[in-house]
């Protein structure tokens, strides 16, 4: 009897010896990672394209079958094709691509949250998010995933940033927790009741602080122990190799799809003994052209074709012309020009329902003008052909007052001659010759600009980054990109309008200055 208790024993130890704690085991893992790809669908100038990465991705699955895919959010709003169809499109590639999980991105909040749900449920992935509760109980999605990769055991949490309270549209039934705390808490889980070897941060954060509070993956790297590797998502940061931080390693592969990142991990008992990384070009111009998957093309080639009928369709009646003349749209008040900030601001205020007190845009975003008659998606597209992205932000009263006087000192003609909405007045004196300006009489919703006060504006991504010689909004506060470019924001003003009317109202006033004729 006791001979056979000692075997037991033996057998026993021996048990946990193979089998054993998850610290024991080793092997490599390899790691395809994407962020930010906002319904980038199709590839922009040969980069990127949901079939070209899925052919990428089935190449590296042929030869690693255990290859882990993930996402770190903003899989939804950017392209018309993929809003018009609610991510559809988007979610049934990643399906056919395999994804093994996907972090909620703040873009995930900008529709109902039914549309979010049924995305969930279309999804043969998990959302993840340590951090989104509804305000009753319960996760949205999951907190975290554990995979069996070879002899190794990992873990996957999600983090989606607080900043999705005020810069996306989340329903009130949803609460953010705070980020540090939750990824504790996951870690704790995972490295023990889990037994995970490896630890993956899958968090939708960004790596640039946008605004006092904001914690970033840098942050987060700083102040939790145990992640071995976080995914990061949200600032669109392009990295060639990965960062270490407190001993975990960052990395970001750029967006709209453009990039996966590639890499293999080495484990030994149970400690990550180095990880390899780099970000693969999926097409474009210093890349070799990428073969979309069949499968995948197939599947996005009748959406397109729908989508492109719709485009053709009519959205809305001109009453009349909106003249383009000779590129008037940098020289002066145009109708056009006040169709587009307004419909701008009106984009931020009625679809993402959030606080703005007035918009501008570069003339020179303008290219074409709109003829008397139906207006169609395509006509709206030729008038405003670039992918310039709506974003908004915040300065004090007496910035205000000197971005406004840099608009008086543009050169009247260049690309940079403002357009404005209507809750700004303004007139510009060009007694002195069309090459500078002066600003007189600035108003905003019919009162001076009070200097401590502050002002949300809504403008293009192009001028946020200092674009034809907005220096100043750089140091804008409280900035965010809603991920939606002026050409749909219009579309959708257009539609809702139904019946637009060329006129101008007086708010932009020019004194002398050249001929326009």
């Amino acid at each position: 009897m006791n001979r056979l208790k000692a075997r037991i024993a033996l057998l026993l130890a021996l048990a946990f010896v193979i089998v054993g704690p998850a610290a024991a085991q080793s092997g490599e893992l390899v790691i395809l990672d994407t962020n930010d790809s906002h319904g980038t669908i199709l590839p922009v100038d040969g980069a990127g394209g949901l079939a070209e990465r899925a052919s990428f991705v089935k190449a590296i699955r042929d030869e690693y079958p255990d290859a882990l895919l993930l996402d770190s959010g903003d899989v939804n709003t950017g392209s018309a094709l993929s809003g018009m169809f609610a991510g559809e499109i988007d979610i049934k590639a990643y399906n056919m691509m395999g994804y093994d999980a996907v972090a909620f991105g703040n873009h995930e909040f900008d529709r109902p949250l039914s549309t979010l749900k049924a995305q969930m449920r279309r999804a043969s992935f998990p959302f993840l998010a340590a951090n989104v509760r509804y305000v009753k109980g319960g996760y949205l999605g999951k907190p975290y995933v554990v995979r069996e990769c070879g002899a190794l055991r990992v873990g996957i949490f999600g983090l989606t940033t607080r900043r999705t309270a005020e810069i996306a549209n989340p329903d009130p039934s949803l609460a953010f927790a705070d980020e540090i705390a939750s990824a504790r808490e996951a870690v704790e889980a995972l490295r023990g009741k889990e037994g995970c070897n490896v630890v993956i941060a899958l968090t939708h954060l960004g790596l640039v602080e946008e605004a006092p509070g904001h914690v970033t993956s840098i942050k987060l790297a700083e102040a939790v122990e145990g992640i071995d590797l976080i995914l990061d998502g949200h600032s669109h940061t392009y990295m060639e190799r990965p960062q270490e931080v407190a001993g975990t390693r960052i990395v970001s592969a750029g967006e709209f799809g453009k990039y996966v990142g590639e890499g293999i991990m080495r484990v030994e008992d149970g400690k990550v003994q180095s990880f390899d990384w780099k970000p693969i070009a999926i097409g474009g111009k210093n890349a070799p052209a990428s073969v979309p998957d069949p499968a995948v093309a197939r599947m996005i080639a009748p959406y397109r074709a729908k989508a492109d009928r719709a485009l053709s369709e009519t959205i809305a009646k001109a009453t009349g012309e909106f003249d383009f003349g000779d590129r008037l749209s940098r020289k002066r008040e145009l109708a056009l020009g006040d169709l587009v900030a307004d419909g701008s601001l009106w984009y931020v205020r009625t679809v993402l329902g959030k606080k703005a007190d007035f918009a501008f845009a570069n003339g020179g975003s303008i290219r074409a003008g709109l003829p008397a008659g139906s207006v169609s998606g395509e006509r709206l597209a030729t008038a405003l052909p670039f992918d310039n992205w709506i974003c908004v932000a915040t300065l004090k009263g007496s910035e205000v007052t000197r971005l406004f006087e840099y608009v008086a000192s543009i050169r009247q003609g260049s690309g940079g001659w403002a357009q404005v909405s209507g809750e700004v007045r303004y007139a510009i004196d060009y007694s002195q010759g069309p090459d500078r300006g002066k600003l007189v009489g600035l108003t905003i919703d019919g009162k001076p600009v009070d200097p401590e006060a502050r002002y949300t504006f809504v403008t293009n991504d192009y001028l946020m980054a200092g674009g034809d010689g907005y220096a100043i909004l750089k140091g804008a506060t409280e900035g965010w990109n809603a991920q939606v470019t002026y050409r749909d924001a219009i579309i959708a003003y257009a539609r809702a309008k139904k019946a637009l009317t060329p006129a101008t109202d007086g708010r932009i006033t020019v004194l002398g200055g050249m001929p326009l004729e």
